[in-house]
């Protein structure tokens, strides 16, 4: 089996963070391409991701998710990979599933914030549906910036 892409989705906490540092020595060691994505958000009462922000909001979420992907990348590349960057709207683990099968990457490397109980019930878990549902492995990192919730 060969890596050859490998998908990072970031959504800008510490825990995606951790994983990006997993993702670049996999990368380096396998030579491996990244795609960074990130994945907007409807709102929690809309099914629609297109229609759930006015345009100027949605614009403007757009334009900070750009910036922040653009200074990841950059990180990416002072450590000598190449990388590209997606901005996709929708749910999020759906996002980074159809990310992982539309372009064909070989590993998902994401963080998880390690919730359990309540927490966990009532918001679920991005990393558990993707692993899941996802077309090829998942590496999930589990960060320590946060205490797990009881």
């Amino acid at each position: 089996m060969t890596i050859q892409h490998v998908l990072v989705p970031m959504d800008f906490s510490p825990y995606a963070d951790h994983a990006l540092e997993y993702a670049l020595a996999l990368a380096k060691t396998l030579q491996a391409h990244l795609t960074l994505l990130h994945v907007i958000e409807p709102l929690p009462l809309s099914r629609d991701a297109t229609t759930a922000f006015p345009n100027a909001y949605l614009q403007e979420l757009e334009r900070t998710a750009q910036h922040k992907l653009e200074q990841v990348l950059t990180r990416v590349q002072e450590a000598g990979l190449h990388a590209a960057t997606t901005i996709v709207h929708g749910i999020p683990f759906q996002g980074i599933v159809d990310a992982a099968r539309d372009q064909h990457v070989d590993l998902i490397v994401m963080g998880t914030h390690g919730r359990t109980g309540l927490r966990h019930v009532l918001v679920g878990s991005v990393a558990e549906k993707v692993v899941r549902l996802a077309p090829c492995p998942v590496l999930v990192t589990r960060g320590t910036t946060e205490a797990p919730d009881a």
